[in-house]
């Protein structure tokens, strides 16, 4: 059974219908990427890598993004380092709106890298629609497919704070490994034939 995955290079160009008042989907990854790690320093490359862009796009939104006085760099030799400029004017108010819109994919692959168990997580339904370019109406909640035998309690934990970030409810629906590779029930089949945006996978997190 296929599975249908979205990765950015998978969208189509133009604006991202879960932020429209953005240029661009690659505009709105990369500002994502630096706005809510606002801890993190990124190079052009990483940036380029995760926003499925070329390099030269990406050192193109990040010189857009200075200028509107979110995101800063510097260079240490001939690296370019970018990051979260949090003394901006806009950098709130911008924060707020990447976080309740693009953040679910952000946010709750980070939370679940602590819950024990969790083999993938993937985000379905109506934002994984909207993510992949479906138009439509906003989504009110987003829903997560957990694979593998987690810690119920912790991941309750770590989706009640994810809610609270992000502003909208977050439903986690679990099944065995099992279920992944050889599941023929209507879930199984209904998940096969729509957009699923992974946000964790043990293995990758295992090799960082």
């Amino acid at each position: 059974m296929r599975i249908t995955q979205y990765s950015l290079q998978d969208m189509k160009e133009g604006p991202s219908p879960l932020l429209p008042l953005l240029r661009s989907r690659v505009h709105a990854e990369i500002l994502a990427l630096v706005l809510l790690n606002p801890q993190s320093e990124w190079s052009l490359t990483e940036l380029a890598h995760r926003a499925g862009c070329s390099v030269a796009t990406a050192q193109r939104e990040v010189q857009r993004g200075e200028e509107a006085g979110v995101v800063r760099s510097r260079r240490i030799g001939s690296t370019r380092l970018v990051s979260a400029e949090p003394a901006g004017v806009l950098t709130p108010a911008l924060t707020e709106l990447l976080l309740r819109s693009l953040g679910p994919r952000h946010l709750i692959g980070h939370a679940l890298d602590g819950v024990p168990g969790i083999e993938r997580a993937f985000i379905f339904g109506s934002w994984a629609a909207r993510y992949a370019g479906e138009r439509g109406s906003a989504p009110v909640d987003v829903d997560v497919l957990v694979i593998g035998e987690p810690d119920r309690d912790a991941l309750d934990d770590v989706l009640t704070q994810a809610e609270r970030l992000l502003g909208r409810s977050v439903q986690p629906t679990i099944r065995s490994r099992g279920w992944w590779d050889r599941g023929e029930d209507a879930f199984r089949k209904e998940i096969a034939k729509r957009p699923l945006v992974e946000v964790y996978s043990a293995d990758e997190a295992r090799a960082a």
